[in-house]
């Protein structure tokens, strides 16, 4: 069985270090892939540009994706993910610090499976990350893949 991938699309390095930080202290020890812009994690999905010959057959378990992104913001990303053939089924769940209703309505409209608020406190966010991994990594049932 392939091992279960997470991509982390964040831009505040300051962020992924607590993702990674909390995903190690919850013994989530899943190969983490980190985009840093929209158009990074979208170039990572749909193997373009650097990630070409990567085997587009081997995709994330699930995608925490950021709203506020350089280059390529989260909704666009979200859009194109779920545009994709390859790409639409994939869990995305939405790692924000936005509390906006505007971008919950949005998301949740194009497709994200979860939204998730980012906990200020490190406690909060250790215990989230926890219960993502139980849930997107070991509980949860991904439709079978269907070759494209």
């Amino acid at each position: 069985m392939p091992e279960k991938i997470i991509l982390l699309v964040e831009d505040n390095p300051d962020d992924v270090l607590l993702t990674r930080r909390a995903l190690q202290k919850n013994n989530i020890l899943n190969q983490l892939v980190v985009a840093r812009d929209g158009v990074e994690a979208l170039d990572y999905l749909l193997c373009r540009g650097e990630h070409q010959h990567r085997d587009q057959s081997t995709q994330p378990q699930v995608i925490l994706l950021d709203l506020k992104l350089p280059r390529l913001d989260g909704l666009e990303v979200l859009r194109t993910i779920r545009s994709s053939p390859g790409t639409k089924l994939l869990p995305v769940v939405i790692l924000t610090s936005s509390d906006e209703e505007q971008d919950r309505l949005e998301t949740y409209s194009l497709g994200a499976n979860s939204y998730i608020r980012k906990p200020v406190d490190f406690q909060q966010f250790m215990e989230a990350i926890h219960q993502l991994g139980l849930y997107w990594l070991v509980l949860n049932q991904t439709p079978p893949t269907t070759g494209g």
